[in-house]
Parts: structure tokens; sequence; C-alpha cells
């Protein structure tokens, strides 16, 4: 039975469900495991991925669905609150389903976001301990990150204050590092603008070394990036040694394995290989694991959760940031390629709002009430925004995975509206399908999955859009004309010095693409809704992610540290000082 979504909050029905939530000992019996793969954390735990994955690697893997969306709101379009109804709705036709997604940050978190739990009757619990750092993955990354930037501020304040022979007596090689070209900042997993620009090591020679610094979000470190598509801890400990914190005063690379701190980092991160494993209100296995920034990088959970998944459910369902020019094209072309796995199906999200904002409606804001037209029936502005879905539906055919569109519904889209969708995505060659799970949970989804289910049994032509073996300047070229749908790239002539170097540099031939571009347009501009056509894509740097091994072009200005606005969700949060509970959580 469906808890009332519609007079419920979110942190309300998740207390509701959680005290039947399977215990540990009962998820090690549900699903095969043996007691010593299952790490309890109280009444949530960790499984323990290369016991488990050993024990299986012979079993066949079970299929695999991939969730992506339209451009969105910016309010979203509820991938995760679907990802969770497919999960429940494929549990209702008695599938034994999984999947994993991204554990959220703290900082959207505390700020207009939310908590990336899914919401109404699809939703993943136990929902405060998600919200509130889950099983200490995020944290321990942070404490990997900060020791490199110790590492490296300690040394650069000790080089300055010794001269070699004294260097010599303790083991210390001079790095002879550039203060003005220094890699890395610090992170905290909070939205604080106040903190992108800082001056540190004021006081004394023994205050540390005075020079200008940043933080950044915790999920945008490298080390989250890592961890997403690391296949195993051996791979893990590997790239993060290979990890650039700076460049000394010749411009060669200062590494972590250079500042003899890779090892303390990969202890600090031992356990982050291990997903935990919540679950949904409707008491299905759900594996969460890292949780990168989608537009900077991969924007998947994780390689080694989709393994496991992929091992212990028939069916296994998993995430991607943003909408398919980002988050699908990276799943397509990084993950995918890193990991050897393919989706059977790729369902793309779309809302009746969504679709009516990229028709022209009126600007939609995170706080503000919607506007009329969002909430009454205009299928004229339906039909103007089904650009953007057939486009983002014409990326996903591309990679040769089989297609389902999902009209996430809302109380307000109407028959007609639900029908023009269903009329476009047809005649372009897919199946489509309204879902009510947000309302109803899985009895909601019921016509999503049959579809996927078919959609799963159908031949996938699976193909990268480019090879590894392609230029840079290539690669860019083909995702802005295909994935975007612009004329051409243009560089910025720094970007162009630093891509002539890169494809002359045989150490880059293996590095993945990742584009950074906002998640609101197809475009590089925001502004700029439906599929825009006659615009090029500037492209104004190139990022180095050496561990990662990404080559990151920069085609807008994406801040690494978001800020808070004005009306954060931590003002309505707090706790019952009866029995400990969060309320408010959203």
């Amino acid at each position: 039975m469906a808890y009332d979504a519609t007079k419920l909050k979110d942190w309300q029905i998740a207390e509701l469900a959680e005290p039947k939530m399977p215990l540990p000992e009962e998820w090690q019996e549900r699903l095969g495991l043996k007691k010593d793969e299952v790490i309890s954390y109280g009444r949530i735990c960790k499984l323990d991925f290369l016991k488990i994955i050993e024990r299986l690697k012979a079993k066949r893997d079970g299929k695999f669905v991939e969730v992506t969306a339209i451009t969105p709101t910016p309010l979203g379009e509820g991938k995760t609150t679907t990802t969770l109804g497919i999960i429940e709705g494929l549990g209702k036709r008695g599938v034994n389903v999984g999947g994993c997604v991204r554990q959220p940050s703290g900082g959207p978190s505390m700020n207009i976001k939310g908590t990336a739990a899914g919401g109404g009757n699809a939703l993943l619990i136990p929902m405060t301990e998600f919200s509130l750092g889950l099983t200490g993955d995020i944290n321990d990354i942070m404490n990997a990150h900060n020791l490199a930037m110790v590492a490296l501020t300690a040394r650069m304040q000790h080089e300055r204050n010794y001269d070699d022979k004294q260097l010599a007596k303790i083991e210390l090689r001079r790095l002879d590092v550039d203060p003005t070209n220094v890699q890395m900042g610090w992170i905290m997993d909070f939205c604080a603008q106040a903190l992108r620009h800082i001056i540190m090591g004021i006081g004394g020679r023994q205050d540390g070394y005075m020079m200008e610094s940043r933080f950044d979000i915790a999920v945008s470190s490298e080390l989250m990036a890592i961890l997403s598509i690391a296949r195993d801890l051996a791979d893990l400990r590997e790239r993060i040694g290979q990890i650039t914190v700076a460049f000394d005063k010749k411009g060669n690379p200062v590494t972590t394995k250079d500042l003899e701190v890779d090892g303390a980092m990969a202890a600090w991160m031992r356990n982050t290989i291990n997903p935990t494993l919540c679950s949904s209100i409707e008491y299905q296995p759900v594996l969460v694991h890292a949780g990168p920034f989608a537009n900077i990088a991969v924007g998947q959970s994780s390689i080694i959760g989709d393994r496991l998944g992929l091992k212990l459910f028939d069916y296994h369902i998993t995430e991607s940031g943003f909408g398919a020019d980002i988050g699908f094209e990276k799943f397509w072309n990084v993950k995918s390629r890193l990991s050897g796995l393919t989706p059977h199906v790729s369902v793309l999200v779309a809302t009746i709002r969504a679709l009516k904002m990229h028709g022209g409606g009126p600007r939609v804001a995170p706080g503000r009430p919607l506007p009329d037209d969002y909430t009454k029936e205009n299928i004229k502005l339906v039909e103007q925004g089904m650009s953007n879905l057939l486009h983002h539906l014409k990326t996903v055919k591309a990679s040769g995975i089989v297609p389902v569109v999902c009209i996430n519904a809302f109380h307000t889209d109407t028959k007609a509206e639900i029908a023009a969708v269903k009329k476009a995505a047809e005649a372009a060659g897919a199946r489509c399908a309204v879902s009510e799970h947000w309302l109803k949970g899985g009895d909601g989804a019921l016509e999503l999955v049959d579809a996927i289910m078919d959609a799963a049994n159908e031949k996938s032509e699976f193909q990268f859009l480019y090879p590894l073996e392609m230029k840079l300047r290539e690669r860019v070229e083909k995702i802005a004309k295909t994935v975007y749908g612009a004329d051409g790239v243009s560089w910025t002539p720094e970007a162009e010095e630093k891509l002539k170097k890169i494809e002359a540099d045989p150490q880059y031939s293996d590095y993945q693409t990742m584009m950074v571009k906002t998640h609101l347009s197809l475009s590089h501009n925001p502004d700029l809704k439906g599929a825009p056509k006659g615009w090029t894509l500037p492209v104004r740097d190139i990022l180095i992610f050496s561990g990662a091994k990404f080559l990151c072009p920069m085609t807008g200005t994406i801040s690494l540290m978001p800020g808070t606005a004005s009306d954060p969700a931590y003002r309505r949060i707090d706790i019952d000082v009866k029995t400990g509970k969060v309320m408010g959580l959203f």
C-alpha cells in the first residue's frame, strides 16, 4: 500500500517505512551472501566487494538498465525517483532486482536541491543516514584529499626553511613547487562560496607557506572521480599515486607519489571500495556508491557498484547525472569503455513541465511557485518543447542501446499532453510509457517496467561515438555536433596551445574525454532551451586529471564550489529532542 505522498513529506514517508527495512543479517540471507561478505554499520551495511566479486566471478550478469533524462528544469526531472520507481515496479513483477545510485553531497542536501533519495513513494531509506554521511565514504575522501594538501604545503614550508643538506638528512629531495601553479585546493562537503578564493599561511615562518588557495566541494575531488571508475582496490591505489597536486618551477608535475603521501591516502580510502546497501521503501536492495560531479567528472555511481549489482540481481538499474548530453554521453563513451559493461536499455526521463519550458514557457526557479503555464493544459508548449526530447532520444539511439521514454507523471499533467508526448516518441521509434511511481510506488510504474522488460529482450547494437585513438580535437568536435547539436567548435588561444601539447604527448593517448558544460541547455549557454541551432561550442581551457586519466575541455564557467542560496534547506532541518530523529529532510 502506497503512502499518501500528497500529504506527507519525504522524511515522514521514510520514517513510516524504515521500521520494516531489512537488517544486515536479513539482507545476507535474502541475497545469498556469506557472513563475512556483509560489514555491518548498525542497521545498514557495506558489502565486501572483493570477496563477493571473486566468489561470483563465473556467474552470468543480469540485465543492465541505465536511467537518463532530457535537459532538466532547475528543479530536476526525477531521475533518481524514476530509478527507485523502476526498482519497485520490477519488484512488483516478482523480478530479482536491485540498483546502484550515487551518494548525495552534504552541500546540495543542506542547500536547495535536496538529498537525492528519490521522492514520494519512490524513495530510498534510511533517508537520514543516506543524507547525512552514510557509512563515511565522503569523509574518507575528504581526509585523503586534504592530506595531500597537508603534504604539499608542509613540504613547501620545509623547503623554504631548510637548505639542501638539511633536507638530505631527513631524506627529502627538493621538489621546488611553483606556488603559482598548484592544481589542487582543499575540500569540504558544503556549498561555501566564501571559500572559493582564499589566502593561507598568514603568520610567521612556522605557520605554513603563504599563498593563494581555494576550497572545492568534496564530490568534485579527483579522488571521488577515481572511486567511481576504479575496477578494484589495486586500480584505486595505482590511480591515487598518479594524481598531479602541483607543478614545479620547470613545469614538471608534482604527484602524490612524489610527496610520498599516496600510500596514506589509499589507507584512508581502503573502505570506500565497498558499496553501502540501502533499501527502497518497498524493500528492494539499492547499492549506494560514489557521487562525482556530473559536469566536470563522470557523474555516475561506480563501476564497482555495477559489477556487483549485475552479479547479485537479475535486473540491475543505475542512473547517470544530468541530461543525456552530459550523463549519458559519459556513461556511453567513458564508463562503458572502462568497465566493459553495456546496458540493455536506456530510460529517458521526461516531464511535461520540462517540455513546456523547452517550448518557450516562463522561467522556472527553485523556491518559487511554478507559473500557471506549468500547471494548466498547454499542448502547444509541450509540442514545441518536444525538440529537446527528440534530440536526446537521437543521442541514445546513436549508441545502439535500446531506448524507452518515461513520462514521469505529475498530477497536473493532462491526458492530452501525455498523448502528445507518446505520439511523438513512438513516431521517433521509441517505446514510451507513463509512470506514476512518485504517487503510487511500484504499482504506478508497471507500465514502464513492462516496456523496459520488453525492450531488454531486443538485441542492441552498442557502439562508441569515437575510438580512443581519435585525437582530442576530433573527439570534442564529434561530441559537440552529434550530442549537443553544435555547428562546430572554437578554441581560445590558451586552449588551442594546451590542446596541441596534449595531442603531441603520447602519455595522454589513453585519457578519457570528460566534457565540462552546463546541464541546463544542450548548448554552453544555460538560457538556450529546446534544441538550439546555428551555434558554435567555445572551449576556453582543458583540465588534466592525471590520476583519473581525464582530459576535461571547459566550455563555460563551472565552479567547483557551489554557493548556498538565500533560502537553504538547513533552515527547516531539526531533530526531535525526545527521540533523536531528524526532521525536515527532502
